[in-house]
């Protein structure tokens, strides 16, 4: 799974990346611990347009009567992404990429407590995470809302978690985006072992409220 991640570019330097115009109301950055629910940046393309975006982090089936109606859709499977109805519609029509620097997972040590992993690219370069989005709306209230897809694990990674984001590489960003026609379900893959690299950080980031560059600085494993 995903569940918080870190973003450190500026705006301007995701957009241009993404080749993407950029919102006006962005989420600011760096974010050492983005967590769910919270306004994130989202790259989608409309027509011949790249937008960066702002969205919440927890998809919003549209049967929801409000924003808290049923679980919190922070991750969609890629093994079901298809499948589910609560995701079908935006997998055909409403694929986006979430801009990352990094993210955490969460080993268990033997009393019990979580040990906070964090991962990135070995070439230091942003991620780009698979994702979905849907506009939500009941009277007044509008929302759009995004799910980060995820895979299995594999290699390394996978003795830290069994799941982890679907890291698209830039060759690819186009595909997903459903700029470059069809067979974008085949995307739906773990990163390849070699490009990414993680090193254990300090539990401070197991507070939803922790801030700061130091989550990110590694610690004795």
């Amino acid at each position: 799974m995903c569940g918080r991640y870190v973003i450190t570019a500026p705006d301007d330097a995701m957009a241009d990346l993404f080749e993407a115009m950029p919102g006006n109301d962005l989420p600011p950055t760096p974010n050492y611990n983005v967590c769910p629910t919270d306004p994130v940046a989202v790259v989608t393309s409309e027509g011949d347009t790249r937008r960066l975006r702002t969205m919440r982090w927890g998809f919003l089936p549209h049967w929801y009567k409000s924003p808290t109606d049923g679980p919190l859709l922070i991750n969609a499977r890629a093994e079901t992404l298809i499948k589910k109805p609560a995701f079908q519609g935006a997998a055909r029509q409403r694929r986006a990429i979430i801009p990352a620097t990094g993210f955490y997972e969460w080993t268990k040590a033997e009393d019990g407590s979580r040990l906070p992993w964090y991962i990135h690219r070995a070439d230091a370069a942003p991620l780009g995470f698979a994702a979905v989005w849907q506009d939500w709306a009941r009277g007044e209230d509008q929302i759009t809302t995004c799910a980060i897809v995820t895979t299995a694990s594999e290699g390394p990674m996978a003795d830290i978690h069994h799941r982890m984001p679907v890291v698209l590489e830039p060759e690819d960003w186009a595909l997903w985006l459903g700029e470059a026609g069809h067979g974008a379900a085949a995307l739906m893959r773990a990163a390849a072992p070699e490009s990414l690299r993680f090193h254990r950080v300090d539990p401070a980031v197991n507070s939803n409220r922790a801030a700061g560059p130091e989550l990110i600085e590694p610690i004795a494993a």
